[in-house]
């Protein structure tokens, strides 16, 4: 299948990019990198339109200055677009984050093999780093983990890896629930079930860690729903948000009886800690 990349370049980019994101998932968008100036996003050739784009309310506000322009990218071999740009990370001389094709370092405690394709979570990202560093710190032996917008399901595989007994890895994005199959399969992972779709799919279940690497707007809609499926005393770890959005995510926590303990923060982004009363 063909994709058109669009690249958006935004101002300001530290509140701009949250809400252009969640505007263009709404539209069909369905995956998104970011970069200096602003977000690269895909979409399926086919569904491209760029009257659509101009219409979002974002454009409109007077509060943004964006600017884009798209280009073709024809159906490939992803492995080997992937080849040539994905390189190794190393975390806390721990977590080894590798592609298939490059050798292991025998010295890791966790190898973890991510062929990412277009999906969010390769460790380069600083969320995802900061979030793998805050799990290490935890004790999953014998818990139940849930990983909210999962991406290529490194989250959910390193849970495993520290001793999670059950892990439900959930997105709603087709591209990245058909990715962390892929990964979870090529890390032998037992305990982990993906699912397509959203917190609607939980049902009745209840989790002792809650993890969600996602948007500051995406995870303050949800934070009730996350909570709601907690147990007492559960540990929340959030990532994917700026630190002048901690105020935001800390009004949504409070009301849902979560209290922050711990914030990391990487460059120009945050991941914090929180636990259920």
């Amino acid at each position: 299948m063909d994709y058109i990349e669009v690249s958006f370049e935004i101002n300001p980019k530290s509140t701009g990019t949250d809400i252009l994101i969640a505007l263009l998932s709404h539209i069909g968008y369905e995956s998104f990198v970011e970069t200096d100036t602003g977000i690269l996003a895909y979409i399926p050739a086919g569904k491209y339109d760029g009257n659509a784009i101009l219409s979002l309310p974002v454009f409109t506000s007077g509060e943004f200055t964006i600017g884009f322009h798209h280009t073709t990218i024809k159906s490939q071999n992803w492995n080997e677009v992937w080849e040539k740009n994905f390189e190794p990370v190393l975390i806390r001389n721990k977590v080894f984050v590798r592609a298939p094709f490059h050798e292991a370092n025998k010295n890791a405690e966790f190898d973890i093999l991510i062929e990412p394709k277009m999906s969010f979570g390769t460790a380069h990202h600083e969320t995802t780093a900061m979030m793998i560093e805050l799990m290490l710190d935890e004790k999953m032996t014998g818990k139940s983990v849930l990983d909210a917008g999962c991406g290529t399901g490194i989250l959910s595989i390193l849970a495993e890896m520290l001793g999670a007994r059950f892990v439900s890895a959930i997105d709603n994005d087709e591209w990245a629930y058909k990715n962390a199959l892929e990964n979870i399969r090529r890390n032998k992972c037992r305990n982990v079930i993906v699912q397509l779709g959203d917190s609607g799919l939980l049902a009745n279940e209840k989790f002792d860690f809650v993890l969600a690497n996602i948007n500051r707007n995406v995870l303050v809609e949800n934070m009730k729903a996350f909570s709601n499926h907690m147990n007492g005393g559960g540990i929340m770890l959030l990532s994917g948000f700026y630190p002048n959005d901690l105020p935001v995510i800390e009004g949504a926590t409070n009301k849902n009886n979560l209290v922050k303990d711990r914030i990391l923060i990487k460059n120009d982004w945050a991941a914090a800690r929180f636990y259920k009363l």
